[in-house]
């Protein structure tokens, strides 16, 4: 049975991903800020889910979560937070808790779990959920950021782990989960009119992409960024 830690696993796509670690037999660590969505969240008391709450853009506490946590074959940095402010109005606060949240805790956490994610026999995994937000000039100008940098992480972290952890990210664009609300009515139909298919993506679209690369994609797939976007964002 693998151990999986998933921040952000009781809402939107972690929920879909942890949905898919479970039904695959392993056993999944959530690491949450409140478990308040119990009407939807249904493993609480799961046998092969644990569930801890935390606050991850609790920089300074983290070394405490990572202590928590005895083994982990499979890492996805999957929390992240969206906000409706732009550069012309955006607080000191609101600008360190979308760092410390999307960028700072996703690389701090690797780093303290990366002994427990390699060892002798076995190579461990990292996903990270980052974002077109960090392709493209975003409104939201330090989630963009933040994204920007996760993408260059999971680059950073695949070559010094040379191939004993392997390292991959995500970059999906606007997909329909709570955060899409986040998004002005106006942006979100110019998006759709410059896809392919005319809509967003799932939420299982992205877990299903997450979960590939944390379990069944190639060890020669490393350091890669995976676009989810539909065209949106030709590359």
């Amino acid at each position: 049975m693998r151990k999986i830690v998933i921040t952000g696993g009781n809402k939107g796509i972690g929920l879909a991903l942890s949905e898919k670690f479970v039904n695959n037999g392993d056993f999944v660590t959530i690491v949450a800020r409140d478990f308040s969505n119990q009407e939807t969240f249904i493993y609480q008391k799961h046998p092969h889910v644990r569930c801890i709450e935390f606050d991850l853009s609790n920089i300074a506490e983290l070394p405490k979560l990572a202590e928590q946590i005895d083994e982990v074959d499979v890492l996805v940095n999957n929390a992240g937070y969206l906000q409706q402010l732009t550069y012309a109005d955006y607080p000191e606060q609101n600008r360190d808790y979308s760092l410390n949240l999307n960028l700072i805790a996703p690389v701090e956490l690797t780093k303290l779990l990366a002994g427990k994610l390699s060892s002798a026999n076995k190579i461990g995994r990292v996903v990270n959920n980052a974002s077109i937000a960090g392709q493209i000039g975003h409104p939201d100008i330090w989630y963009g950021i933040a994204k920007a940098g996760l993408i260059n992480a999971t680059k950073a972290f695949s070559k010094a782990f040379q191939d004993q952890i392997i390292v991959n990210a995500v970059a999906p664009s606007p997909t329909e989960t709570e955060l899409l609300n986040n998004i002005p009515e106006q942006r979100q139909q110019a998006f759709l009119r410059n896809t392919i298919s005319g809509r967003f993506a799932t939420a299982q679209e992205v877990a299903d992409t997450l979960f590939w690369l944390a379990t069944d994609s190639p060890q020669y797939i490393n350091g890669i960024c995976i676009d989810i976007n539909n065209g949106a964002n030709t590359r």
